[in-house]
């Protein structure tokens, strides 16, 4: 079965189906890559609850807040699910804040990207060796970037599917289903926090913005830190 067609059959399904249906194509090498989002507490939930054979996984910066160690910490006792952690490596970090100091990225976007790939993309790039699918938490309506997404892509950079489940869930829905089932996420999300990364990257987002206004709020770019973008063969 080829990605055209996974893409097809996850579009005529719900949510818990896509991920039920890929676990049953793929029983081996799927993986789920959570930042403890609400998007990625709702497919932690849908997975935990249909028992399904997806290994999850965290990239801990060591710079997150103090919010998502405690959400982290509450999502294991919860589901009683491993979430493996991924961190970056340390010789590469204390490079960085040796040549540079500690907050260099607020001086360019270079120096920003620097800081994504050594702290979160390098150690993607790790959780994903050997793996077959990657499932993700992004929607269409979380930026622009991610409005025309498939549900389901080939990701040319790491040789792997790559699915999301909640493509076309909106944020109220997202929200709903959150209170209906009764979900841990973030406290930062009820103080004005709707896309929580980094501590030092992160502000609260005031009413009218765009939901990822408040990460690398101090820049005008296209506010991806290298995780997502440019890295998938998408369908028309």
């Amino acid at each position: 079965m080829d990605v055209q067609q996974i893409n097809e059959q996850l579009a005529s399904l719900s949510a818990a189906e896509r991920l039920k249906w890929m676990s049953a194509q793929f029983p081996e090498g799927m993986v789920f890559s959570t930042s403890l989002g609400q998007e990625d507490q709702v497919i932690t939930h849908l997975i935990a609850r249909q028992s399904l054979p997806i290994q999850l996984f965290t990239l801990d910066t060591g710079r997150l807040f103090q919010e998502t160690y405690d959400l982290l910490d509450k999502t294991i006792a919860r589901y009683k699910v491993r979430i493996q952690a991924f961190f970056p490596q340390a010789a590469a970090v204390e490079q960085l804040l040796t040549e540079k100091g500690p907050n260099s990225f607020y001086e360019s976007v270079e120096n920003r990207k620097e800081c994504c790939f050594i702290r979160k993309v390098e150690p993607l790039n790790r959780a994903l060796k050997g793996a077959r699918v990657w499932v993700t938490g992004l929607r269409a309506d979380q930026s622009e970037n991610r409005a025309n997404l498939p549900f389901a892509e080939w990701d040319a950079a790491h040789q792997l599917i790559k699915i999301h489940p909640l493509l076309d869930w909106s944020y109220d829905q997202l929200l709903d289903f959150i209170k209906q089932e009764n979900i841990p996420y973030n406290s930062l999300h009820d103080k004005g926090f709707l896309s929580i990364g980094c501590a030092p990257c992160t502000r609260a987002v005031e009413p009218g913005e765009d939901i990822r206004a408040g990460r690398w709020w101090w820049e005008a770019s296209k506010k991806e830190c290298g995780l997502h973008q440019e890295t998938s063969i998408k369908l028309n």
